[in-house]
C-alpha cells in the first residue's frame, strides 16, 4: 500500500478551509491504514498552497525519491490584492516541488493556469468534503413554512472581498418578519437584524447549521468552499453568487444570484420547493473524495 503524509500544520480549532478539510482527509488516510505520520515514512507527500513551503523544500531535498503532490487554492490574488505574492510561492513550488497537482475545482484550474502556473504531468480536479462524523443530516430540523425561515452564514475571515457587502446589503433589506439570519463567524459590519455569533466549534457549527433552513453564501471568488460544503453536507439548500466555483458546489440543490437583491425572489423559490431543492444535494462525501485522492496519488507513484 502506499503511504501518504500530509505536510501541514494542522490546527485543533476551526482555522480556515483548507485546515478542517485536510483534517478530514487524514482522518480517512488514517482509517484506510494509509497515512504515515512523518514524511521519512511515506512513499507520497502532499502538501497545501503556499503554506508550509520551507519544510516542503526540506523534505524535498532530504526525500528526493518521493513523490510531492500540490494541492492548490485560488488564485489568491483574485479575492485579495492583486500584488498578492502568495500566487507567485504557489506557481514557484508546482513548477520545482511537484510531481502532481490537485485543483479543487474546474475553476480555479481554469483561472490559475490563465494567471501563469504552468501545467504539470498529472493534474486532476477533486472537491473538499467536511468531516461526515460532524457535518451530516443527523438531526436536521424539518423544513416548515408555519414560522420564520431560519437563515445561516459562516466565515472565518472578515476580508470585506469575503462578500460582506451582501451580508451588509440583507441586513438592512431582507423581510425579518418573515426570515431570521444568524451570521457565525468574524464579521467587519455591526449587524443590526442579523443574529451575530462570533465563533464556535465545528460541532457547534453543525449543530447552528442543522437548526436552520437555508444557508446565505456570499463570497465572489472561491476555489472551493469549505463552508458552503458543510452547509450542503448538512442537508441545506444554498443560495450563492454565480461566480467562480459556486456554481458547481450548489448544482441543482440551491440558486444562485448575480446581485443581492435577487436574494429574496430565490429565497422565496427554495421555500416554495424546499424537499426538491434539498433531495438534489448531491455533492460527494469524503469517502469518495478521499478515494479520489488515494486512486490519483497511486496512479503518480506507480
Amino acid at each position: 500500500m502506499v503511504k501518504v503524509h500530509i505536510l501541514f500544520e494542522f490546527r485543533k480549532v476551526p482555522w480556515g478551509g483548507g485546515n478542517q478539510f485536510l483534517k478530514a482527509l487524514r482522518n480517512y488516510f488514517v482509517t484506510n491504514k494509509v497515512y504515515a505520520e512523518n514524511p521519512q515514512d511515506a512513499d507520497v507527500i502532499l502538501f497545501n498552497s503556499h503554506q508550509c513551503i520551507s519544510e516542503v523544500i526540506e523534505a524535498k531535498l532530504n526525500y528526493p525519491e518521493k513523490i510531492f503532490i500540490h494541492r492548490i487554492d485560488g488564485p489568491i490574488r483574485l479575492y485579495n490584492q492583486t500584488n498578492d505574492r502568495r500566487d507567485n510561492i504557489v506557481f514557484t513550488a508546482n513548477r520545482y516541488l511537484a510531481e502532481a497537482t490537485v485543483f479543487q475545482s474546474v475553476w480555479s484550474q481554469q483561472q490559475n493556469h490563465l494567471l501563469g502556473l504552468q501545467r504539470n504531468l498529472f493534474e486532476t480536479i477533486i472537491p473538499n468534503a467536511p468531516e461526515p462524523s460532524i457535518f451530516n443530516r443527523n438531526g436536521k430540523l424539518d423544513f416548515s413554512d408555519n414560522r420564520k425561515i431560519r437563515l445561516i452564514a459562516t466565515s472565518w475571515s472578515q476580508n470585506w472581498n469575503k462578500g460582506f457587502d451582501t451580508y451588509q446589503w440583507l441586513d438592512e433589506n431582507l423581510d425579518f418578519n418573515k426570515y431570521e439570519m444568524v451570521f457565525v463567524g468574524k464579521s467587519p459590519i455591526q449587524f443590526k437584524n442579523i443574529r451575530h455569533i462570533s465563533s464556535l466549534s465545528s460541532v457547534g457549527i453543525a449543530d447552528k447549521l442543522k437548526q436552520s433552513d437555508i444557508f446565505i453564501f456570499a463570497s465572489p471568488i472561491e476555489a472551493c468552499s469549505n463552508s458552503l460544503l458543510e452547509a450542503l453536507h448538512c442537508g441545506l439548500p444554498a443560495v450563492g453568487p454565480d461566480q467562480s466555483s459556486t456554481p458547481e458546489l450548489i448544482g441543482r440543490g440551491g440558486e444562485t444570484f448575480t446581485a443581492p437583491s435577487q436574494i429574496p425572489d430565490l429565497l422565496g423559490k427554495i421555500t416554495n420547493h424546499y424537499s426538491e431543492y434539498q433531495a438534489s444535494i448531491n455533492n460527494p462525501p469524503i469517502e469518495q473524495v478521499g478515494g479520489r485522492y488515494y486512486n490519483f496519488i497511486s496512479e503518480v507513484y506507480h
